[in-house]
C-alpha cells in the first residue's frame, strides 16, 4: 500500500495542478508515480525540473537513456521504474532481449552503450563513485568527457524517481517488467 496518496489532477495541492496535468497529456493518463508526487508541490516540480533541463539540454538519443534508466532500475532494485522503462526502451527501439541484458548488466550487443550503462550502474551503486577502469572504457568506447557529465542528469533523474518509488512505496499500474533469469 502506498505511503503517500495517489493524486488527481483535481485533487492534487495548487502548486502541483500544472505540472500533473502536463505528465498525464504526455503519458495518457497520469501515471502513478506522478500522482503520488503530485501530493507535494516541491517534489513533482523538482522531477519536472530535472525532466525539463534534460528536454531542452540534453544530447542523448532516446535509446541511450532508456538503457541508463534500465540500467539504474535494476541497480536500485525499482520494480516500478524497470516496469516503466521496459515500456519506454521498448519504444525507443531496444528489443526484449536487450532490455534484459542492459537491465543485467550484459549487454554485449553495443559496445558503446555496454561502457555508458557500466558507468550508470558503478555510480548508482556507489554513491556516484565510478572507478577509473569503468571511466576509461566509457572514454576508449567513443564517449566524451562531456556526455559523462551529461550522463549524470540521467543516472539523478532516475535516482530520484527510483528513491521515490521505494520511499512512497508507489503501486504498480503498468504491466510488470519481465523477470531476469537466474
Amino acid at each position: 500500500m502506498p505511503r503517500i496518496p495517489v493524486q488527481t489532477v483535481d485533487t492534487a495541492p495548487h502548486g502541483s495542478r500544472e505540472i500533473a496535468g502536463k505528465l498525464k497529456k504526455k503519458v495518457g493518463k497520469l501515471l502513478n508515480i506522478h500522482a503520488g508526487m503530485a501530493s507535494s508541490p516541491a517534489v513533482i516540480g523538482a522531477y519536472d525540473g530535472f525532466s525539463s533541463a534534460i528536454a531542452e539540454h540534453g544530447t542523448f538519443d532516446a535509446r541511450t537513456k532508456e538503457a541508463i534508466a534500465l540500467a539504474v532500475a535494476n541497480q536500485n532494485d525499482c520494480g516500478y521504474c524497470q516496469s516503466a522503462h521496459t515500456l519506454s526502451g521498448r519504444a525507443a527501439g531496444l528489443s526484449d532481449d536487450q532490455i534484459l541484458a542492459v537491465r543485467s548488466g550484459e549487454v554485449d550487443f553495443d559496445p558503446k552503450l555496454e561502457a555508458i550503462t557500466a558507468v550508470a550502474r558503478e555510480a548508482a551503486a556507489n554513491t556516484g563513485y565510478v572507478s577509473d577502469p569503468v571511466w576509461q572504457a566509457a572514454l576508449d568506447a567513443g564517449w566524451t568527457s562531456e556526455q559523462l557529465a551529461e550522463a549524470f542528469a540521467y543516472i539523478a533523474e532516475n535516482l530520484f524517481t527510483n528513491y521515490f518509488n521505494h520511499y512512497a512505496r508507489t503501486d504498480l499500474d503498468l504491466p510488470a517488467a519481465p523477470e531476469i533469469a537466474a
